[in-house]
């Protein structure tokens, strides 16, 4: 009679087990509930401090020259003396001063490596998409050591090859004036010149990612290798692409000595050939003009960046597996 009394024996077995089961979900919910311990500071520098620690020291590290440009920039001072206490003065004469002066027409240098920029980085794109493709999807005779060649031609830099880039434009020039010397198209074919090599190399690797198959049946549809790469596979590479065409931009508006050397008139000049006139006279420098059209500068290549950022971390380690 004391085990028949028992209320749980008395219970039938579905309920019995439904009375466990929330005994369970209790027991985990109150368990989630309750504060996890803190782990000793030791055993956290150990695992993850020490982490945070480089990054702190990294991104101060990082961040102190932007800083620095910009406090030199708010300075009237004009020298990088003055600029020591970080925003101790706070003026903008000198992003004024930028656009007074008719000799250095900064905005005409802004707007000249805008289209020079995004000239070069679309038709870098372009040529090396065509070949990423064509190394991708065809095969012929002497493809394995096209690549390779690329690869190597790429290793020298342009810089090696200025003194010949520029007696080449000087004969150009005689024959084609739109194409020589002084001439933005003439500076964007340059870097054309250069453009295949690491970013066909890159692409290569991307294109590889996308599987076959789909250029298959659009054959089938009656696609053409036209069709396929401009409605198809330009869409499913777009990471790559944003990649590389950065990249580019970011080359072509940071280069100094291929601009100096083709672009002689200060109204076709670049932003990096340009700024230099501001500290390159002995006895007219003026730093602080010089840091404000730095900052100004800087303001597309951080856009572009901010805006292709999603695309960045893909692009580059799917392009580097193949």
């Amino acid at each position: 009679m004391a085990l028949n009394s028992n209320p749980l024996t008395s219970q039938p077995a579905p309920a019995l087990a439904e009375a466990l089961a929330d005994d369970k979900r209790g027991a985990a919910a109150a368990q989630k509930s309750a504060p996890a311990p803190r782990r000793p500071f030791g055993r956290w520098f150990r695992e993850t401090g020490w982490r945070h620690i480089i990054g702190i020291v990294m991104l101060l590290f990082c961040a102190f020259p932007l800083a620095y440009v910009l406090s030199a920039s708010l300075n009237p001072g004009g020298t990088l003396l003055t600029a020591n206490s970080l925003f101790s003065t706070f003026d903008l004469g000198a992003y004024v001063r930028l656009f007074e002066n008719p000799s250095q027409p900064y905005g005409a240098w802004f707007v000249n490596t805008l289209v020079i920029g995004l000239a070069t980085a679309f038709g870098t794109v372009l040529l090396g998409a065509l070949a990423a493709y064509a190394f991708s999807r065809m095969r012929f005779t002497g493809r394995r050591f096209g690549l390779l060649t690329l690869l190597l031609v790429q290793m020298f830099p342009q810089l090696l090859a200025f003194v010949a880039i520029f007696l080449l434009m000087s004969a150009i020039a005689d024959i084609f004036p739109a194409l020589g010397l002084n001439s933005q198209l003439g500076l964007i074919m340059v870097y054309l010149g250069g453009a295949l090599g690491v970013n066909t190399y890159l692409m290569y690797g991307f294109f590889n990612t996308v599987p076959a198959s789909i250029d298959e049946a659009a054959k089938i549809d009656g696609a053409g290798h036209a069709r396929i790469f401009f409605t198809i596979i330009l869409r499913l590479v777009a990471p790559i692409l944003a990649v590389v065409g950065l990249l580019s931009f970011l080359a072509t508006t940071n280069d100094f000595v291929i601009a100096s050397v083709v672009l002689s008139d200060p109204d076709k000049q670049t932003l990096a050939v340009g700024l230099y006139q501001f500290v390159s006279q002995e006895t007219a420098r003026n730093w602080s003009v010089f840091a404000a059209g730095a900052v100004l500068a800087a303001v597309i290549p951080v856009a572009l960046f901010l805006a292709l950022q999603r695309f960045i971390v893909g692009g580059l380690t799917a392009g580097s597996v193949k």
